[in-house]
């Protein structure tokens, strides 16, 4: 941990995976109204493979925005031509893989898809944290490999895409010449920035994602809904509450509202790293998050290694809360019978952290066009409505709804939310902002050394 700074290699080693989250980041992360579903209606199943099927017969017709820069490799050519080179090519996707739901999203939907359409093999590589494909392509690059290389796309945000970009890691630009790219909002700074660093076309925007707090109202009638009042309910509870430990996504999403409500609010922390602004405002972070420890689970003595593993204690009835950076993601393991009926979500009253998640290409990718060609496929109306559903992830899309299609419009305003999903004003009324990656890095290397350390038996 202490070497973070000083080597791209240990830099890597702190780096966690989006959810969705990533999703959670990822991630989960472009707004639509009541855009996720309790069930997916046959209305709505209706409606999407109609768009298919429409997709299917004009998937060989997209073409790049007009004026777009074409991508390395493609100077003076068009889309057309990054579809020949793609059939018959295999990309192999490295992914966060913790979630059985998007798993078999991309291997059922995404994947046949792409075969069928364009000639295109996906082959999905899961992941439990960045680090995995970070690593393989960094000792790629120090390897002298610089083509043919073993990882052709991956799931990125935030920190992890900042490592991989300054570290000449990724192909670039070529984001701008996806054809679906017309219907995602280039001014919109939540996806031209990811996490504050400029995105400039080395990665294509996924999904969007919003934290919400997770509870079971049959043990909680009331959340708290705010960080003051949640300290005090986990005192008055002890043993109900935990987070997953950072540098877990979804952890250190927890630790840095706490840390938000310590500075005063997030203005504080804003813009570039400053050594001594976070000086500053950091101890107070730590007294608050040292003092709860003994009323966590467990005593705070040990913390759950993952967000699956906050999952697993919430199902179990282990605690009361669980978090998740995807709004729909309560409803989804409701309605797949993980959760209880019970299960609903709030967000502070100061708000939640928002993001963006995206996929990128290495350098070295052997297979950069059929990467183009999936990546493209991920932005379309098609696919984006698809993993909108909650039985599907309950993903939140990225697309501009003044940017798409009428009839795609409307299918995205058809789908009803789930029961235990906020609606879409809700979550835009508390929409906090990422900070910059260097004040993360900062903020989980400061909880393992201020409040994991000074916790333990």
């Amino acid at each position: 941990m202490k070497g973070k700074y000083s080597a791209l290699v240990l830099i890597a080693l702190l780096i966690t995976l989006p959810l969705v989250a990533c999703g959670g980041q990822n991630s989960g992360s472009a707004d639509h109204d009541d855009s996720m579903a309790q069930s997916t209606s046959s209305e709505t199943m209706s409606e999407a493979d109609d768009m298919s099927e429409a997709a299917d017969a004009d998937a060989m017709e997209e073409m790049a925005p007009p004026d777009a820069p074409p991508p390395p490799g493609y100077e003076g050519k068009a889309w057309a031509d990054i579809l020949a080179d793609a059939r018959g090519q295999t990309v192999n996707w490295y992914m966060w893989g913790g979630s059985d739901l998007i798993n078999t999203w991309v291997n059922d939907f995404v994947t046949p898809a792409v075969q069928e359409r364009y000639g295109v093999t996906l082959n999905m590589v899961p992941v439990s944290d960045a680090t995995e494909y970070i690593n393989k392509v960094l000792g790629e690059k120090q390897a002298g490999k610089d083509s043919d290389g073993a990882v052709d796309l991956v799931w990125i945000n935030g920190e992890n895409f900042r490592t991989m970009r300054q570290g000449d890691l990724l192909y670039g630009s070529w984001s701008q010449f996806l054809p679906n790219a017309a219907f995602v909002n280039g001014d919109d700074a939540s996806v031209a920035n990811d996490f504050g660093f400029p995105v400039d076309g080395y990665e294509s925007p996924y999904g969007k994602a919003q934290f919400v707090m997770i509870y079971d109202s049959a043990r909680v009638p009331e959340p708290p809904r705010t960080i003051p009042a949640l300290v005090e309910w986990i005192k008055a509870n002890p043993g109900q509450f935990t987070y997953p430990a950072p540098p877990d996504f979804t952890g250190s999403a927890f630790m840095r509202h706490v840390c938000y409500e310590a500075a005063g609010g997030y203005e504080a922390l804003l813009g570039e790293f400053d050594q001594a602004t976070f000086d500053a405002h950091a101890p107070a972070c730590w007294d608050l998050l040292s003092d709860l420890a003994p009323y966590l689970w467990r005593e705070g003595q040990t913390y759950p290694e993952s967000h699956t593993r906050q999952q697993d204690l919430f199902a179990n009835g282990e605690v009361s809360f669980d978090m998740a950076y995807n709004p729909a993601e309560a409803s989804s393991l409701v309605e797949n019978g993980r959760y209880p009926e019970s299960t609903r979500t709030f967000v502070f009253d100061s708000g939640t952290i928002a993001n963006t998640h995206y996929v990128a290409i290495p350098y070295n990718s052997a297979s950069k066009a059929a990467a183009m060609v999936v990546a493209n496929f991920l932005l379309s109306p098609e696919a984006q409505l698809s993993k909108a559903q909650p039985a599907n992830w309950g993903d939140l899309p990225v697309l501009d709804p003044l940017l798409m299609p009428a009839d795609a419009r409307t299918q995205f305003d058809a789908i009803p939310r789930g029961i235990a999903t906020l609606s879409t004003a809700e979550l835009a009324a508390h929409r906090l902002p990422e900070l910059q990656a260097p004040w993360i890095t900062a903020f989980e290397q400061g909880w393992e050394a201020s409040v994991l350390s000074n916790n333990q038996p």
